[in-house]
């Protein structure tokens, strides 16, 4: 089987996890004014990936990949998330996730929390770890950039400069999370994490968080 097509099948657009629904908070902030160019969005998205969210997501996908039991792991996803909808985001993508890896690759996963969902999935899958984190991750920030594009005045080549510079921080970010544990989780992106709260409350939206 080869396992970059599964990988690229799993983190695709295509795939039914409805990420085009979930704005992960940038909604909020590009409503404030604090998100409203590439520049602003790729210092945005590079703080994600090296100090929040994203760099949590890497750890708990690596924690999930390595663990006999996920179960300690999602419970940790859990409590982890700042907030409703953050919670809601994770809780919903994974158990999409884990009911289409059910039904096609038959594999035995159920309700997850998405990073944990995909670290098991590829772990059952015989999937290198050092392969599955930095595309996990650029799925991440792309979905991100489709948002902003939606969201916001941002043309699709800028949209491209974004995410190309943003490879040198997915790489670092997979790199790092790669030995991590659950112990080396964190996150100091408050702002993000304010950001994904206020945004429940946020009229109008378009997005879910």
């Amino acid at each position: 089987m080869n396992h970059a097509l599964t990988l690229m099948q799993w983190l695709s657009p295509a795939f039914p996890v409805g990420a085009f629904a979930y704005s992960h908070g940038l909604e909020q902030v590009i409503a404030d004014g604090t998100v409203s160019e590439a520049r602003s969005l790729q210092d945005w998205l590079s703080a994600l990936l090296a100090h929040g969210s994203g760099r949590a997501d890497a750890v708990l996908l690596a924690a999930a990949y390595q663990a006999d039991d996920t179960a300690q792991v999602d419970a940790t996803a859990r409590a982890f998330a700042a907030g409703a909808e953050r919670l809601q985001e994770t809780d919903l993508q994974g158990a999409a996730f884990c009911d289409t890896a059910r039904a096609v690759w038959g594999l035995d996963l159920t309700g997850l929390t998405y990073p944990v969902a995909v670290g098991a999935a590829a772990r059952a899958m015989d999937i290198p770890l050092t392969d599955t984190l930095p595309l996990y991750l650029h799925a991440f920030v792309s979905n991100l950039v489709s948002v902003a594009q939606r969201a916001m005045p941002l043309g699709q080549t800028d949209g491209q400069r974004v995410l190309s510079a943003l490879a040198p921080v997915i790489d670092a970010t997979a790199h790092a999370a790669s030995t991590a544990t659950l112990d080396d989780l964190a996150s100091s992106c408050f702002a993000a994490d304010i950001a994904a709260m206020r945004h429940e409350t946020l009229q109008p939206r378009i997005f879910r968080t």
